[in-house]
């Protein structure tokens, strides 16, 4: 009984360590990616973010025009801005959220400072209830040229 017992007790520990070595494993890729990202953003690489809006009641057909505006703009006359895509969620209309895609934290600086963003921004203060930007890590950048050639 007590060698059976033993044998269960080596395979269970057998087990775990070889979990812990997988998660380990993992917990370095993930690692890797990350410092890949970071890197790649502290160079002067991609700015890419979510802009998540909530319009106010009232305000909602004007606020579209005012984002169709500064994201056709800005793509058109930037040659820094690579995506500003305005979008609508299907079930809460008042609730907008643009992808924003910049060559380099100078190019998304440059954007901010342009007659077509300050005009919009000064223009829909007051459409909007709240505002939250969410700076993202693209998983896989290199895949960024071909997006764009599919359209």
């Amino acid at each position: 009984m007590y060698k059976a017992r033993r044998f269960i007790d080596m395979r269970k520990l057998l087990y775990l360590l070889a979990v812990a070595l997988m998660l380990a494993g993992c917990a370095k890729t993930n690692s890797e990616r990350m410092k890949q990202h970071l890197t790649l953003d502290s160079a002067g690489g991609l700015i890419t973010r979510i802009a998540e809006i909530e319009v106010n009641d009232g305000c909602l057909d004007a606020y579209l025009a005012a984002a169709h505006n500064v994201g056709t703009k800005s793509v058109e006359t930037e040659p820094g801005v690579i995506c500003i895509f305005p979008m609508q969620v299907r079930e809460q209309p008042n609730t907008i959220r643009i992808v924003e895609i910049y060559r380099d934290d100078e190019a998304y600086q440059a954007h901010l400072q342009t007659p077509h963003f300050l005009e919009y921004k000064q223009g829909t203060l007051h459409m909007v209830k709240s505002l939250r930007l969410v700076d993202t890590a693209p998983l896989a950048p290199e895949t960024m040229p071909l997006i764009f050639k599919k359209l």
